[in-house]
Formats: C-alpha cells, structure tokens, sequence
C-alpha cells in the first residue's frame, strides 16, 4: 500500500478524477502526469504515481470481488454483532457498509429487524427525541446498565434513579416524585460521546468522553434484546 502524506489528496473519488483525466473517455485532450500529480498534491513522481493508481485498481477489484461472493448470501452473526455495535458506536450505515463489503440496504435491513434504535441523521432529528423500537421500550433500568438515550441519540450508562428516598437522603434535592409527576420515572445518566480525534486537543488513545444528563424512562431505550447477538454493551 501506498504511505499517503497528511497533505497528499489520495481519496478514492480524486484518485478516481485523475485517472478519468488521464484516460479520457469524451475525445478530450489527457492531462500530463505532472497534472496528474498536482491534483493529488504529490510531488512530481511518475513511479509513485503508477503505483498509486495500482493500488487503487487493486483494492477496486478487490471490493468488487468480496462484494459478489457476499452478494445473495443472508447475514452472519458476525455481521450482525458488527452492525449493532458499529451503528450504536455512531458509524453511518454507508461507512459499516463499505467495512462489511455490503449494500446500505443490507446494512439497514439488519437495523430494522433486530431492533436497534434510531439515530437521527438531520439536524432536526438531532435535535428531538428519537424513536425507540417496540423492543427497547423499558420502563425501568438497574445502574450500570448500558441503554440508548432518544434524546441524546448516544449510548448512556444509568448511574442512578432518582427516586424519591434517593432524593430525601442527599442535600439540594427538591423530592420530585417524578412518576406521579410525568408517569415515569427518572434516572441519572452517563452519556457516551465519541472524541473527535482530528481535534487539537484530542488525546491519542483516548476514543470517548461523555457528559452527565437526567432522564425520564420513557426517553431511555432497554438494549438487553441486543445482547444475544453476542454484543459486548460496555464497550459502546
């Protein structure tokens, strides 16, 4: 494989420019390699370049070919495992697609028939309480229970319930009996969050952070269903 430099543009798609400049298909006029290496910020290397366009010829063939020996076959329980984690780890659908040498379809399709939450895509959906599939639907949670938070659309850990005896005991409480309140009741939670490692402040080897949130149950989604699948929930 070709050592790509942080500044060299060697994606799939420029790769796939250059070599269409190169080769032409419309009677145009080709680019010169020098243009060719100017496009993908490399310094002026036929050799390197050859060897670029090699290799992504090879990796190509090589999807195509994984791609057509998955192709009819159903899913396997390792896919399936890497489907729920990957997709509740905060992968997109396309990018477990292109690892599992599937088609989006197929990826989806295993979201929706084993009951993995939603996770909201646009901005607005972001920005709402997701839904939760009939299978995650709990009404309550034990702590140190890893579940999926609707409205942070993130994997949490329940640290605690605030019930009312919870409440009398610690000082600063206002002793809200949230299931009369809301018909619910009401926990405290650890969100999980993925580090932005093209951050500055990102710290190698560190991959997740999180934050503290209060949420009522009905918001929480059970993922004990998943765990027959054979996925580990406390390394979301």
């Amino acid at each position: 494989m070709v050592k790509k430099k942080e500044y060299e543009n060697l994606s799939p798609e420029n790769i796939q420019k250059v070599k269409s400049l190169l080769n032409p298909t419309d009677g145009s006029k080709p680019i010169t390699k020098k243009d060719a290496c100017s496009i993908l910020n490399i310094s002026y290397n036929t050799a390197r370049l050859s060897k670029i366009i090699e290799d992504f010829d090879e990796r190509a063939a090589y999807v195509q070919l994984r791609k057509s020996q998955n192709r009819g076959k159903g899913a396997t329980p390792q896919e399936i495992a890497e489907v729920i984690r990957d997709y509740l780890s905060g992968d997109s659908i396309a990018t477990i697609a292109k690892s599992l040498y599937r088609s989006s379809g197929f990826v989806k399709s295993i979201v929706e028939r084993v009951g993995i939450p939603s996770r909201g895509v646009s901005k607005e959906e972001r920005t709402s309480v997701g839904y939760l599939p009939e299978e995650c639907v709990a009404e309550e949670f034990r702590p140190g229970e890893i579940v999926w938070s609707a409205r942070h659309h993130a994997p949490a850990e329940i640290l605690y319930e605030l019930s009312v005896d919870y409440q009398a005991e610690k000082a600063g409480f206002q002793d809200t009996n949230y299931e009369n309140k809301y018909g619910a009741k009401c926990y405290n939670i650890w969100v999980t969050e993925p580090f932005d490692n093209t951050k500055e402040f990102w710290i190698g080897g560190i991959e997740s952070g999180g934050y503290y949130a209060t949420s009522l149950a009905y918001d929480l989604g059970s993922l004990r269903h998943l765990e027959k699948y054979g996925v580990d929930l406390s390394r979301l």
